[in-house]
C-alpha cells in the first residue's frame, strides 16, 4: 500500500497549500471514525484499502444522514467499474494515475455544486459585477483585463485571508506553479494600479512569505510591490 500512502500525501500537500483543511485515513476503520465524527464538505476515496473495499466502505458513507459528496481514485479504468462507483453512490471518479490540477479542479466543481454564486461581491467601496462582470470603486468604473478581473474576483471572494502565488496561479491559470514566474506580482502590480494608487486606502496588501490578501483596512495603508 506504499503507493496509495504516497498519493494520499501527494493530495493532502497539494490540497492544504491551496487553502483546504485535510484529514487523512490509513485505512477504512480510521475513515469511517473520522467521517461518523466530523462534517466534512467533501470525501476522497481511495478505491485500494487495506481492511475493507471501498465501495464497502462508499455504502457505509452513504448509510448517514448527512452525507458529503464523494470523490473515488481508483486504477480501475474500465467503464463497467465506473459506472459502479457512481451508481452505487460517488459524486465524481477519477483513475490514477491523475495530475493535480485536475483533482483540485474536480474538487473545486464539487464543492461549488448546491452552492448559490453571489451576483455581486463587495468589499469596502469596492464592487464586483460577476454577471456583468465589472468593477467599481466608489462608484468610479474600473477597466480590467480578463485575466485581472478573475484574480480580483478571486481574491473578493477570499476577503483578509492570504492567498499565496501557488493558489492564485492554479485558481486562474488552472496550471500548476512551477514556482519560477513572477507573472502574479505582475498582474497584482496591475491591479494595484487601477484598484489602489487613485485612492488613499490600499486593498491589495502583500503578506510576507506568503503572497497577496485583499482587505478593506480601517486606515490607508501604503501598496507595496
Amino acid at each position: 500500500m506504499e503507493d496509495e500512502a504516497r498519493i494520499a500525501d501527494f493530495a493532502r500537500r497539494g490540497l492544504e497549500s491551496s487553502g483546504y483543511a485535510v484529514d487523512v485515513a490509513g485505512d477504512g476503520k480510521q475513515a469511517l471514525e473520522l467521517v461518523y465524527g466530523t462534517e466534512y464538505d467533501l470525501i476522497i476515496l481511495d478505491l485500494m484499502l487495506p481492511d475493507i473495499d471501498g465501495l464497502d466502505l462508499l455504502k457505509k458513507i452513504r448509510n448517514r444522514k448527512s452525507s458529503p459528496p464523494v470523490l473515488i481514485l481508483s486504477a480501475r479504468d474500465a467503464v463497467d467499474d465506473r459506472v459502479k462507483g457512481l451508481e452505487q453512490g460517488a459524486d465524481d471518479y477519477m483513475v490514477k494515475p491523475f495530475a493535480f490540477v485536475e483533482l483540485l479542479a474536480r474538487v473545486r466543481a464539487m464543492l461549488r455544486r448546491g452552492q448559490p454564486t453571489p451576483e455581486k461581491l463587495q468589499v469596502g467601496d469596492l464592487v464586483l459585477d460577476c454577471i456583468r462582470r465589472k468593477v467599481t470603486r466608489s462608484g468610479e468604473m474600473i477597466e480590467l483585463a480578463p485575466k485581472e478581473f478573475s484574480i480580483l474576483e478571486y481574491m473578493m471572494r477570499n476577503p483578509g485571508r492570504p492567498l499565496s502565488r501557488t493558489m492564485i496561479v492554479e485558481h486562474v491559470w488552472d496550471v500548476e506553479y512551477d514556482g519560477l514566474t513572477n507573472i502574479v506580482d505582475v498582474y497584482i502590480r496591475h491591479l494595484r494600479s487601477k484598484i489602489d494608487d487613485r485612492y488613499p486606502l490600499k486593498m491589495i496588501q502583500t503578506v510576507r512569505g506568503v503572497g497577496y490578501m485583499l482587505d478593506a483596512p480601517e486606515k490607508g495603508a501604503p501598496a507595496e510591490a
